[in-house]
């Protein structure tokens, strides 16, 4: 690989600028969710094991490149210092040097909210050059922020030597097995509402995985392509000519694309509502497609069965409300089982996919989920992440 990892780097006596995501929920200025705080904890430990200081750099909410006093990541120190286990100091950029100076063995320091610097956003040179002047090394563990090209994510790694943290390598790795070099056959699962947010991630991945999954709102849309009627169904009915193109680009690279065969329909979108299931192209005019029926599930749960890799975007339908959620939780649930039994390779990520494995109960026997989101997604289209190719 072509990036650097902890390993690489001489860490003691070293100041490790270390880029991470703690972009965590908060409520009244406590933190609701600490899981992206102790997900970037062994990149801390590890640097203070081994002698090095973390000097951390994140940003916080969209203050747009001003002081936002609400945004302000002092807020963090409490829950960094329960994860951490040690003393986290805060300092704003002008106060940096000093505090950094002053920082005991075995302690972290905090920095202001990197996106309070107009030049954040802009990648600009002198804010990395500032940012630079404070550490010897850098360590860049927030892949959910490699996709934009930031004064903390980009231009800041070229300044320094530059390698990734245990989260970074972990999610690179993880997507390098998944699409990089897969163990095939591959069978991609993307669902969600719109085709036309999805349509880089379809078009990539229908020449690079042998089996394509299509669930939610997106398979009414290649359905509709199809001529099938769908009812009062979610459908981008502009995108059917789209819909065909896919299709087609996946047949002529020999890409098997499954749409459901059978569908749960409903009259109302409301937990519990009344519900039946019927053959996906029988959908009745004045209902909704709402989740894939037992035997699309069953058709799903074959092409898992047949893949030695799996990569999970989206669920299957409106998981959030029962029972629409029941394909996306029994497809899950299959695709844990064979990971858990060493079958299966399964990586997946995006906002919606990590509540409905989490939902499901499966996300723990995935082989990795990944929490980035935007960054997830863009790696799928196979667009090159300025987080990472700095690193380079």
């Amino acid at each position: 690989m072509a990036w650097k990892t902890l390993d690489d780097m001489e860490l003691a006596g070293k100041r490790v600028l270390t880029r991470v995501d703690i972009n965590v929920p908060v409520d009244g200025g406590v933190v609701t969710d600490a899981t992206r705080i102790e997900r970037v904890a062994p990149t801390v430990q590890d640097i203070l094991s081994r002698g090095g200081t973390p000097v951390l750099l994140a940003h916080f909410g969209r203050p747009k490149g001003s002081v936002v006093p609400e945004m302000s990541l002092k807020m963090l120190v409490p829950a960094l210092e329960a994860a951490f286990g040690t003393t986290v100091n805060f300092a704003t950029l002008d106060e940096a040097a000093a505090v950094i100076g002053a920082c005991a063995e075995g302690q972290v320091v905090l920095l202001e909210n990197t996106r309070f610097e107009p030049g954040e956003e802009k990648n600009d040179a002198e804010l990395a050059k500032r940012y630079a002047a404070l550490g010897d090394i850098y360590c860049n563990d927030a892949f959910s922020a490699a996709h934009r090209a930031h004064a903390s994510t980009a231009a800041l790694a070229h300044l320094l030597p530059s390698c990734a943290g245990r989260l970074m390598q972990a999610e690179l790795e993880a997507l390098e097995a998944a699409l990089g070099a897969p163990k095939r056959p591959v069978l991609a699962v993307v669902g969600g509402a719109k085709v036309s947010t999805k349509l880089d991630l379809l078009g990539n991945l229908v020449e690079k995985v042998d089996m394509l999954v299509i669930g939610g709102g997106m398979a009414n849309t290649f359905l509709a392509a199809q001529g099938v009627d769908v009812g009062k169904s979610l459908c981008e009915h502009e995108m059917t000519g789209t819909a065909k193109q896919i299709a087609e680009k996946a047949a002529a690279a020999g890409c098997e694309i499954i749409l459901p065969r059978d569908v749960v329909v409903a009259r109302e979108f409301r937990e519990n509502a009344p519900s039946e299931v019927v053959p996906a192209e029988s959908c009745p005019a004045d209902a909704m497609i709402l989740d894939a029926g037992p035997e699309s599930v069953a058709h799903v749960e074959q092409a898992i069965a047949r893949a030695e890799t799996l990569i999970w975007n989206g669920p299957l339908g409106a998981f959030e409300i029962a029972p629409f959620d029941a394909a996306t939780n029994a497809a899950a649930k299959f695709a844990a089982k064979r990971t858990a039994r060493g079958e299966l390779v399964s990586v997946a990520g995006g906002g919606d996919t990590v509540a409905a494995l989490n939902k499901a109960g499966a996300a723990d026997d995935f082989t990795y989920i990944s929490t980035a989101g935007g960054a997830f997604l863009e790696w799928m289209e196979g667009k090159t992440l300025p987080g990472v190719a700095a690193l380079g």
